[in-house]
């Protein structure tokens, strides 16, 4: 009987951690299954409330919906948002069930990507209302500047709206931590070089349309006063 026991020792350890693991297995199922459901829930509530205050039109005038269809997407800038609360709930039911379970080095990973998910999230909310802006400013500054008679009026006015557009991107990468100082130089070199490129063209290439510009906005007093002189 004795070498029949020590036979089987190995088997009855293993029958009493396969039943210390059972529970935990169920446990962790259950979390994964409650978690699946609350995420659909969530990702339905989202994209509901979302549509019901407009987010849509926002990033259709924005262009961010034409922006993903050209890039393969069947879903809108709402529907991505709820996708993405979807799978971060996903992600942090995973957490809690890997926890339960043990498994330290899966948790710590999977607690890396949750909290990398709401980042996602903000910058494409930081993207959605900036290209808003970014079309708004262009609208704006090509308006006044036709209504004051200057003929690249439109041309400005996207110079302008791509201004803004390289700021608000600057921020969305910020807000992922991408790139970091290096973004930060090469968007101030960049920046600095467009301004720079701009007032030599001008400068070399456009005297005689800003002495033009300058004697329309800032009229000299010598001119007026010859010009009350001759009219005299």
């Amino acid at each position: 009987m004795e070498p029949i026991n020590i036979a089987l020792e190995p088997l009855r350890a293993l029958l009493v951690e396969v039943g210390a693991f059972l529970p935990k297995l169920m446990v962790a199922a259950a979390v994964a299954v409650a978690g699946w459901l609350l995420a659909k829930a969530l990702r339905f509530a989202l994209v509901k409330a979302l549509r019901s205050m407009n987010f849509h039109v926002l990033t259709e005038r924005a262009g961010m919906d034409a922006f993903l269809q050209m890039g393969g997407a069947r879903a809108d800038t709402t529907a991505l948002l709820g996708l993405l609360v979807f799978w971060l709930t996903i992600v942090a039911a995973l957490v809690l069930a890997c926890n339960s379970l043990g498994l330290a080095h899966v948790t710590e990973l999977l607690g890396r990507i949750a909290l990398f998910v709401p980042r996602v999230m903000l910058g494409v909310v930081i993207l959605a209302f900036g290209a808003y802006f970014a079309n708004f400013v262009d609208g704006t500054v090509t308006a006044y500047l036709r209504t004051v008679g200057i003929d690249e009026a439109a041309l400005l006015g996207r110079l302008a709206k791509y201004a803004v557009m390289l700021f608000v991107i600057l921020i969305a990468l910020d807000q992922l931590e991408i790139g970091g100082d290096i973004i930060r130089l090469s968007f101030l070199i960049i920046l600095g070089g467009i301004v720079f490129a701009l007032a030599l063209a001008f400068g070399l290439g456009g005297r005689e349309s800003a002495a033009r510009l300058l004697d329309h906005w800032m009229p000299r007093e010598g001119g007026d006063k010859s010009a009350r002189t001759a009219q005299k």
